[in-house]
């Protein structure tokens, strides 16, 4: 029995012996994985400009753009046409009639003024006032028939002349060409602007020759009274400032 019993304490030890290292492996496997501490070094260079591929350039030049808008107040559109009096030994006049009734607005870069655009300007010709009530009268209702159509709108489609660069208060020259709408006839009509932004305020003047017979009406003509040349002067001269 003594014996029995020594081989069994003999055999316990040996057992035991064998399983310590196998205890010790899973205290040695974090010593072992330095991934984890190596992990966060991909998601700094993600971070960048260059991987994402974003242009850091776009946003400040759109955020800069300031939107003036044309104040009908110190605004107005003029239109200048010859007149010859038959039945006052054939005397030569200008008539002048006059609107303040416009809008539009005018976006302007000025980190790039070549970015800048002219929006669509709209005229309300039924308000054309000359020093003849009786021209006026006759213009709404028989020749422009601007009672009928009264509204007159031009959408520019290019502008030439653009700086590179501008300073405050310099005048500046352009062309701007686009699509004249009177009495739902379009022509394209280039009118030559000068202008200049001083603070907060841009002015100009805009002028533009066209014939009545291009929009589809005849100048006015009243046997033995007078005659009306077909061409026709237009200036624009505007103040305009940043709106909401």
């Amino acid at each position: 029995m003594l014996r029995r019993a020594l081989a069994m304490f003999l055999l316990a030890g040996a057992l035991a012996a064998c399983a310590a290292p196998a205890a010790q492996t899973p205290t040695e496997a974090p010593t072992r994985a330095p991934a984890p501490t190596e992990a966060p070094a991909p998601t700094t260079a993600a971070a960048t400009p260059a991987a994402t591929g974003a242009d850091t350039n776009a946003a400040p030049a759109s955020a800069g753009v300031v939107v003036f808008r044309i104040i009908p107040e110190e605004s107005q559109v003029t239109y200048e046409v010859g007149e010859t009096f038959l039945n006052q030994n054939n005397r030569y006049a200008i008539a002048v009639g006059r609107t303040q009734q416009i809008s539009g607005e005018v976006r302007f870069d000025p980190a790039n003024p070549r970015n800048s655009r002219v929006g669509p300007l709209t005229i309300d010709i039924s308000a054309f006032t000359s020093d003849s009530p009786r021209r006026d009268n006759a213009i709404r209702d028989r020749w422009l028939e601007s009672a009928r159509y009264p509204l007159a709108t031009f959408a520019p489609t290019a502008i030439e002349g653009l700086p590179e660069t501008y300073t405050a208060g310099e005048e500046i020259t352009l062309t701007i060409t686009g699509d004249l709408t009177v009495r739902e006839v379009t022509r394209p009509t280039t009118f030559t602007v000068t202008g200049a932004i001083d603070g907060e305020t841009m002015r100009g003047v805009a002028e533009t020759q066209i014939k009545m017979t291009d929009f589809g009406f005849q100048p006015p003509d009243i046997a033995g009274v007078l005659r009306a040349e077909d061409d026709v002067k237009i200036s624009f001269s505007f103040v305009a400032r940043p709106g909401e």
